[in-house]
């Protein structure tokens, strides 16, 4: 095994909330509870959830843009505290994703480009060489450079801000929503100029995304996550063949496909729980078709079920069997 670039252990990111007609009563949500995993270097880890999960408030506590509260982030070994941040962002970057929102509306894309270099310290001699390179290795023309963002379209715009994202010349790169924008021609072009960025720069990624499919193409492991925790954690293609939690089980069944009768459909009950009162135990027993009494009362660890695969189940080894191949 390669050794982790990026290692989480633990993270936590809680935030303090009020609730009430008088907002006088306080509370604790928790969109990010303990969640651990590792990503080697040149791989791509995918993190799929419903929205609301926690997976972008994950992403900005793993870049310090919103400090976590608790646990470790370790970068190539070494941990990352908060004095360190300057240090981590020139190894890790972030794509967001609404490309016009994240991009300075009254700022040509030069100028964009050319600050993020300044900041972290590029000799300004060499920047307009610099941005030119940037700019051709997203496939944009070199006249872009002199334009603003509103003048550009929605795969433009985000072929700037994965540019900016590049120009400090990082090992990571975080892609939060990064194509859910954008039209489904568009959002091709852009993952298929992600995979190969990866290949030309040996970039690792955390993929982050609510689609399946887009996830499926891009990660060589996928972790599931569900009301701040990841529930299961495996290989792309093991994950999609035979998932191991019931969660992760649903959530593919309602993937249309021309091969699945209408009956494989899992659908679960009500929805997802508050994050500000969680339930006690397993956090998706209210919506289980196998939960126990067991659910109810015990919280299930992360925990290794076959080599390389991790699921959050009391019953992760009995779940195809319980629950049928058909919704995989």
């Amino acid at each position: 095994m390669t050794p982790p670039l990026l290692e989480v252990r633990e993270l936590t990111k809680h935030f303090a909330a009020r609730s009430g007609m008088l907002a006088r009563a306080r509370r604790v949500v928790r969109a990010v509870d303990g969640v651990s995993f590792a990503v080697s270097a040149g791989e791509t880890l995918g993190l799929v959830g419903e929205s609301g999960c926690g997976k972008s408030t994950l992403a900005r506590a793993l870049l310090f843009l919103d400090p976590p509260n608790g646990g470790e982030i370790l970068f190539d070994g070494a941990e990352v505290r908060g004095d360190d941040v300057a240090r981590l962002r020139r190894r890790a970057q972030i794509v967001f994703q609404d490309p016009y929102a994240s991009l300075p509306p009254r700022m040509r894309v030069q100028k964009i480009l050319a600050d993020a270099l300044v900041i972290h310290g590029v000799d300004r001699r060499s920047i307009p060489a610099q941005v030119r390179e940037l700019l051709s290795d997203v496939g944009l023309k070199h006249d872009v450079a002199g334009k603003l963002p509103h003048q550009l379209s929605g795969g433009q715009r985000q072929r700037v801000g994965i540019a900016r994202a590049l120009s400090v010349q990082p090992s990571l790169v975080v892609a939060d929503e990064a194509v859910s924008s954008l039209d489904s021609s568009v959002q091709a072009q852009i993952l298929n100029l992600f995979k190969d960025l990866q290949d030309g720069h040996n970039l690792t990624y955390l993929f982050i995304s609510h689609d399946l499919g887009v996830v499926k193409y891009m990660s060589h492991r996928i972790a599931v996550m569900y009301l701040g925790e990841i529930v299961e954690l495996a290989p792309a293609d093991e994950l999609y063949s035979c998932p191991l939690h019931p969660y992760t089980r649903a959530l593919l069944s309602a993937v249309p496909s021309l091969r699945r009768r209408s009956q494989g459909r899992i659908r679960l009950r009500g929805e997802a729980p508050d994050p500000g009162n969680p339930p006690a135990g397993c956090k998706f027993h209210p919506r289980c078709p196998l939960a126990t009494e067991r659910c109810v009362a015990e919280r299930p660890a992360l925990r290794e079920i076959v080599p390389g695969r991790f699921s959050a189940c009391h019953y992760a080894e009995d779940v195809p069997a319980r629950m049928g191949e058909e919704a995989a």
